[in-house]
């Protein structure tokens, strides 16, 4: 009787693990390079077009900005009023760092 309890616990363990894996999505590990941002550059820095390649970059990069923020090189391009401009055109909230 006690190695068929055991079984079962065993059982319910993996099913329990299993469907942790299969419903919990696997976090997307970014690469932060502001170079991911340079279909960006010309919409920031003069205030032209912004391109779906663009927001798509900026969206996948959005886990790096408050480090961009941070880094003294890079904080006058992202927090620019022009790069709030391609943040809003793009849908996309500057975060609160």
């Amino acid at each position: 009787m006690e190695m068929i309890k055991a079984k079962w616990v065993s059982i319910v363990a993996l099913a329990a693990i299993f469907l942790v894996v299969i419903l919990v999505p696997a976090a997307e590990a970014v690469t932060c390079s502001p170079m991911q941002l340079s279909p960006c550059a010309s919409a920031i820095t003069s205030s032209s077009q912004t391109s779906a390649l663009c927001c798509a970059k900026l969206k996948e990069q959005k886990p790096c900005l408050c480090g961009y923020m941070r880094n003294r090189s890079l904080r006058r391009f992202v927090s620019s009023p022009n790069a709030r401009k391609v943040s809003n055109r793009c849908k996309l909230p500057i975060p609160r760092c």
